[in-house]
């Protein structure tokens, strides 16, 4: 555990490389869910003027998806044994009145994520996944031939309802980050308080902080 002195005894929770991948994530996350909106339903449709109108809308849309899922994978594969579901995640969901209610310390403690986290993690792989899937099979100008109508139509619901989904959970992560306060500095400088690790992720404080590290 990195404690930056210059900065209050600030402790590092993500380092660089970690923050420019999430905003990475974010920034394409945005673009589709923009262009893919234009794509879903006429009224919607003049959103793809920001992408230069309805065809390079459709051009863009599929490889900004690419450079998502590849991103957001990378995350995926670096913090997945950090959001393996324990049994403390199941006691601090029971809890889940406790910290609505801002009482966290009459709930079990928090590892580096907690459950509603952890929750979410999957949620979100989930959808990447089948969002990737269904959206191969509808990409036309290189895969959708190679499968039948019913196929073609079946991945487009499926696509919407993911996306959906995925739009909700984002929300979610959104609202909670802003209203756990502290919480979006750890992704824009890097750090977070002390007092806010030990509120609010009080087993990774355990774990990552001792006096006098450095």
């Amino acid at each position: 555990m990195r404690i930056d002195k210059q900065r209050e005894a600030f402790i590092r929770r993500y380092t660089a490389g970690e923050r420019t991948n999430h905003w990475l994530v974010a920034l394409t996350f945005v673009l589709l869910a923009l262009s893919g909106l234009a794509l879903f339903h006429p009224s919607m449709y003049w959103l793809s003027n920001l992408f230069g109108g309805g065809t390079w809308t459709r051009i863009l849309h599929p490889f900004i998806g690419v450079v998502m899922f590849v991103a957001f994978a990378i995350l995926a594969v670096k913090f997945w044994h950090h959001n393996l579901m324990t049994w403390s995640d199941r006691e601090w969901l029971r809890h889940g009145r406790e910290v609505l209610a801002n009482r966290e310390e009459n709930v079990p403690e928090v590892g580096r994520y907690n459950a509603g986290q952890k929750l979410l993690f999957f949620v979100m792989v989930a959808c990447l996944v089948l969002l990737l899937a269904s959206g191969i099979v509808m990409w036309r100008a290189y895969f959708a031939f190679l499968f039948p109508i019913w196929a073609i139509r079946l991945a487009s619901v499926v696509h919407a309802v993911c996306a959906f989904l995925l739009i909700c959970g984002i929300i979610v992560h959104i609202y909670a980050a802003v209203w756990v306060k502290g919480s979006v500095q750890a992704m824009t400088r890097g750090t977070v308080t002390p007092g806010w690790a030990w509120k609010h992720h009080r087993a990774w404080f355990r774990e990552n902080f001792r006096p006098g590290d450095k």
